[in-house]
C-alpha cells in the first residue's frame, strides 16, 4: 500500500505543479496582454494628441496665413485708394489750370479788343507802369504816336518798314514783349513806352526830340 501512497502523492504534486504552472502561466499570458492593450492605448492617445497638435498648428498657420492675406488685401486697397486720390487730385488741379487758362484767354482776348478799338485809353494805362501819370506826359504820348501811325496798329512805312502804333524799327524789336507783336497793339505800346524811357526819359521829351528832326524820328 506504500508504494500506491507514494505514487498517488508523487501524481498530486505533479498535477499541482502542472495546475499552478497553467495557473502561473494563464496569470502572465493576463498581464502580457494587459501590458500590451495598455502600450496599444498609449498609442493611440500619443497619436491622437500628435494629430491633435498637428491639426491644431494646420489651424493656426490657416488663420495666420488669412490674416496676412486680409492685411495684403487691406494694403493693396489703401495703395488704390491713395493712388485714386492722387489721381482725382491731379486731375481736378488740371481742370482747374484749364479753367484759369481759359479765362484768361477769354479777358486777353476782351483787351486786346478793347486796345485795338481805343489804343490811347490802353496806352494811358499802360503809362503808370513808367510813372507816367500826368496830361502832359500823356498829351505828349498822343502827339507824337499820331504823327508816327495815326494810332493804328497795323501801320507800316513803306520805305523803312517800320511796323506798328510806335514804328519799330525793325518789327521783330517788339517780340521781347510777345510774339503777337504785329497783331497786339498792347504789345506794341508796352515796347514802345519802354524804348522811350530808356532813349529820352519821357514821352515829352521823344516828342521834342521828334519835332526837332526832318524828317521826323525818335
Amino acid at each position: 500500500m506504500r508504494p500506491l501512497v507514494a505514487v498517488g502523492t508523487a501524481a498530486g504534486v505533479a498535477f499541482g505543479v502542472l495546475g499552478l504552472t497553467a495557473s502561473v502561466s494563464a496569470g502572465q499570458g493576463n498581464a502580457v496582454d494587459l501590458s500590451v492593450a495598455m502600450v496599444s492605448h498609449t498609442d493611440v492617445l500619443a497619436r491622437d494628441a500628435v494629430m491633435d497638435t498637428a491639426t491644431q498648428a494646420q489651424q493656426r498657420v490657416s488663420r495666420d496665413v488669412t490674416r496676412v492675406a486680409l492685411s495684403a488685401t487691406a494694403v493693396q486697397k489703401a495703395k488704390a485708394a491713395v493712388t485714386q486720390a492722387a489721381a482725382a487730385k491731379r486731375a481736378q488741379a488740371a481742370a482747374a489750370a484749364r479753367a484759369r487758362e481759359a479765362a484768361a484767354q477769354k479777358k486777353r482776348v476782351a483787351v486786346i479788343a478793347g486796345a485795338k478799338a481805343d489804343p490811347r485809353s490802353a496806352a494811358r494805362v499802360l503809362m503808370s507802369d513808367h510813372g507816367w501819370s500826368g496830361d502832359a506826359q500823356y498829351g505828349c504820348l498822343v502827339n507824337l504816336w499820331n504823327g508816327e501811325s495815326g494810332w493804328q496798329w497795323s501801320a507800316q512805312n513803306s520805305s523803312s518798314g517800320a511796323y506798328g502804333i510806335p514804328q519799330s524799327l525793325p518789327a521783330g524789336k517788339m517780340a521781347q514783349f510777345g510774339n503777337d507783336y504785329r497783331t497786339n497793339p498792347i504789345t506794341q505800346m508796352k515796347w514802345g513806352l519802354w524804348y522811350i524811357e530808356n532813349s529820352y526819359g519821357s514821352p515829352c521829351a521823344a516828342w521834342s526830340t521828334w519835332q526837332s528832326r526832318s524828317p521826323h524820328w525818335y
